[in-house]
């Protein structure tokens, strides 16, 4: 695909033979393929190992291998090994043709010059971006979305998490589904946003609330003036039931915060303008599993 203009989706579908296309949509009818091939869009065009991708889903390396492949024969995915790591990446023209709603997440050079995967750099940018994430008990939530971006962040984006009633330790179910998925727990830990209030306290650039009983406080005036955004998600330890069903709600938790802090690495921060900056931060809060109040505010 390197140096191909990207064609209208319309008469790209018309040259496609039918039993491409049948593979295609074969591909993406199963839900674990078209949440990988998503999450592969948002990172066109560096790609994902398997094991990064099944992590960020919260499924087994194994299972995401079978999916992994299948979604390279129907020509959606393309893979490159480098050194013991076979990386995958989205072919872009190829989603751009099949389903609309991908749009919202596809890249606008995400095939330009990218003839095979390539890696995400490693280095650390030259600027680097503090986030506080808030909730209110800073157990769950914003400790998951701490541990995602410290990982995902690749030494741009510096996390840190807090809350207005910190229960004092973090949820046992968030650092087990943590340690489950690789992520380091040691420095995790159930803190008050006051300490972020201090001026001794590196200045933020940004400020998000990931529950809905966080963003209605009176938050403390933090230094450096930071953007902040509202990611509403229902609180995984308030699901009650068997232990199995709050898990699966710990696990779905999980996935939606990994969906938006991929979004949120691979805005192109440095060039966007604050208008543009403030709208994009506003499409990550409406992903999938906003809560009301999040959906209401975007509407508003």
């Amino acid at each position: 695909m390197q140096g191909e203009a990207r064609p209208r989706s319309s008469k790209y579908v018309k040259r496609l033979l039918s039993d491409e296309a049948v593979a295609m949509f074969e591909a993406l009818a199963q839900p674990t393929r078209l949440d990988a091939f998503r999450l592969l869009l948002r990172y066109a065009p560096f790609g994902l190992n398997a094991g990064d991708v099944a992590r960020l889903l919260a499924v087994p390396h194994n299972t995401m291998s079978t999916h992994l492949a299948q979604l390279e024969r129907a020509g959606l995915v393309g893979s490159r090994r480098e050194g013991r790591s076979i990386i995958y990446t989205a072919i872009s023209s190829r989603a751009a043709a099949v389903l609309d709603l991908l749009r919202d997440e596809l890249p606008a050079q995400a095939d330009a010059g990218a003839g095979f995967p390539r890696l995400r750099p490693d280095e650390p940018s030259d600027r680097r971006y503090n986030v506080l994430l808030i909730c209110s008990h800073n157990s769950a939530r914003s400790i998951m979305a701490e541990a995602v971006l410290n990982r995902e962040g690749r030494g741009r984006f510096r996390a840190f998490s807090a809350g207005s009633l910190p229960r004092g330790a973090p949820h046992p179910m968030a650092l087990d589904l943590l340690r489950g998925l690789g992520y380091t727990t040691d420095d995790l830990r159930s803190k008050s946003w006051d300490e972020f209030a201090d001026r001794a306290v590196e200045p933020m650039d940004f400020v998000i609330t990931v529950c809905d009983a966080a963003a209605g406080e009176s938050c403390p005036i933090f230094p450096g003036h930071p953007l902040t955004a509202h990611w509403g998600l229902a609180d995984p330890a308030a699901s009650g039931g068997t232990e199995a069903e709050l898990r699966s709600a710990f696990i779905r938790a999980y996935r939606q915060i990994a969906a938006r802090m991929s979004a949120f690495v691979n805005l192109p921060l440095e060039t966007l303008d604050l208008a543009t900056l403030k709208a994009s931060l506003g499409a990550i809060a409406i992903m999938d599993g906003a809560t009301e109040m999040t959906l209401a505010a975007r509407a508003a």
